[in-house]
């Protein structure tokens, strides 16, 4: 089966996100319902190419907290932004074409230890108990 060109913009446009990210410890690389790839820790959303029609195209959604997002709007407009939609998550837009290896590096590495501690809490939240998954609290 041929690939749209959108697969294809999608496969390229991730590439080097890919490559950053699975050098971080158990980062996966796989996909959304949706088809769109993103880089997962433990379940947990991390980064992965923006899909809301408000994102610009080859625009990357990352996990950062709001101070931090603050501070990369700031300092690099033209590379960070967020929309009205994305505002109210914890999570900075990348325009890709802007944003060099080690400034990807930086965030997904940021990115990680944000969704490590998220996966951290979820598990000490719960306990498998004969197979079934038990919620504390």
């Amino acid at each position: 089966m041929a690939r749209t060109t959108a697969e294809r913009v999608q496969k390229t446009s991730f590439d080097a996100v890919k490559t950053v990210g699975l050098l971080l410890p158990d980062v996966q690389a796989t996909k959304r319902y949706d088809g769109s790839p993103v880089l997962k820790l433990g379940g947990c959303f991390m980064a992965g190419l923006a899909t809301h029609r408000s994102a610009e195209p080859d625009t990357l959604v990352v996990r950062v907290n709001v101070e931090e997002r603050e501070l990369l709007l700031q300092e690099a407009p033209d590379t960070y932004y967020v929309t009205d939609y994305y505002r109210r998550y914890p999570i900075v837009l990348v325009r890709l074409s802007r944003v060099d290896r080690d400034a990807l590096s930086d965030l997904l590495s940021v990115s990680w230890r944000l969704t490590s501690a998220k996966t951290r809490r979820r598990r000490s939240n719960t306990r498998c108990t004969r197979g079934r998954l038990i919620r504390r609290g």
